[in-house]
């Protein structure tokens, strides 16, 4: 599969992109949970490059092979904190918000909050944000996997 859109970004959406990624940056969210947030959407959005992109960050930044390979079932493994395990809840509801599901409920929320500052909540917020606008981007380009933005 070849990429439909061949074009150059914007110098001012850099410019913008970049200041998002600061401001999640000085959110006080580990490197290495923000790289499962940003795996999780992928995955469910099934963008190949931000997949391949997240899994790259991650192990950069420290996280191993065995949670990489499991994020896609945190729920059944042993692997994940229990903050790991709220963000990641929050992770899909966020993402998961299409045809009538409920999305953030009060209870993942709360569950959330339990673990983390608004600060750090307002930084992940963020961060599955960015990711869902790379995935659909990436998707509705037909982007591969491997390039190098």
């Amino acid at each position: 599969m070849e990429a439909r859109v061949k074009s150059t970004v914007d110098p001012d959406l850099m410019t913008a992109i970049q200041h998002l990624h600061k401001v999640i940056a000085a959110g006080g969210v580990d490197r290495r949970l923000l790289s499962l947030i940003h795996l999780r959407v992928s995955q469910i959005n099934g963008c190949s490059p931000c997949v391949h992109a997240s899994i790259e960050a991650a192990k950069k930044a420290g996280e191993t092979e065995e949670r990489l390979h499991n994020v896609v079932a945190w729920r059944e493994t042993p692997f994940f904190t229990d903050a790991e395990r709220a963000a990641l809840a929050l992770t899909e509801a966020a993402t998961r918000i299409q045809d009538g599901a409920p999305g953030v409920t009060d209870e993942i929320r709360n569950a959330v909050a339990d673990h983390f500052t608004e600060g750090q909540l307002g930084a992940m917020t963020l961060e599955i944000a960015l990711t869902n606008f790379f995935n659909r981007i990436n998707r509705t380009n037909g982007e591969q996997a491997g390039k190098t933005w």
